[in-house]
């Protein structure tokens, strides 16, 4: 008897919602495959997951889930246009040495990509800059400077101009708090990139 996965983070369960029941779905840096697994369990995703970690690999496998051990910046090119209806790459993007290639080939990839990272300009980092001088640690962005894996930290203006840049359509975003709930706001509203500390977008061409 097949066991229903547990709970999963309340940032995840944003991005799960977004996901239609029956989807071919790619999950980008997927971790222990948590996500892969409620989506398979709730919505009968035909679901794939890419991770660096070979220990979350292996944990991810054990669960009867498909994953393979790859470098998403390598390794994305080496799959088909079109292959999936959804490519999601959930709080990674801001930890690639090329996130503006990383995201053309997530829509390469994908009829759809749903991106979630944190916003770099939430006023509790700023403040922390300001009065502390020194590099923020926060429920997001929980890892001393020198101990981060994040390398290309972003606001929500720098992610939406990112978009315009590379003519990517956003069909839908949203605003979340630290814990990952949504604002009644939307990301694109003028204070959003104020007053959130992550977001999540549905992007296509």
């Amino acid at each position: 008897m097949t066991q229903t996965p547990p709970k999963i983070r309340v940032d995840l369960q944003q991005v799960a919602d977004l996901v239609p029941a029956g989807s071919r779905v790619l999950d980008v840096g997927c971790g222990d495959g948590a996500l892969l697994a409620y989506l398979g369990a709730h919505k009968q995703v035909d679901g794939r997951g890419l991770e660096l970690s070979m220990a979350r690999v292996r944990a991810a496998v054990t669960q009867g889930l498909s994953v393979i051990q790859g470098n998403l910046e390598a390794d994305l090119k080496d799959y088909p246009s079109g292959a999936f209806d959804y490519a999601i790459l959930s709080q990674t993007l801001q930890a690639t040495h090329r996130p503006k290639d990383v995201l053309e080939q997530l829509l390469r990839i994908g009829k759809r990509a749903i991106i979630s990272f944190p916003n770099f300009a939430h006023w509790r980092i700023r403040l922390s800059i300001v009065l502390g001088g020194r590099m923020p640690v926060t429920p997001t962005l929980a890892d001393a400077w020198y101990d981060t894996p994040n390398i290309h930290l972003c606001t929500i203006l720098d992610f939406v101009d990112l978009c315009r840049h590379l003519n990517v359509r956003i069909e839908r975003g949203y605003a979340l708090d630290g814990r990952g709930l949504p604002h009644s706001f939307s990301p694109l509203a003028p204070y959003a990139n104020f007053f959130s500390e992550q977001a999540v977008f549905v992007l296509t061409r």
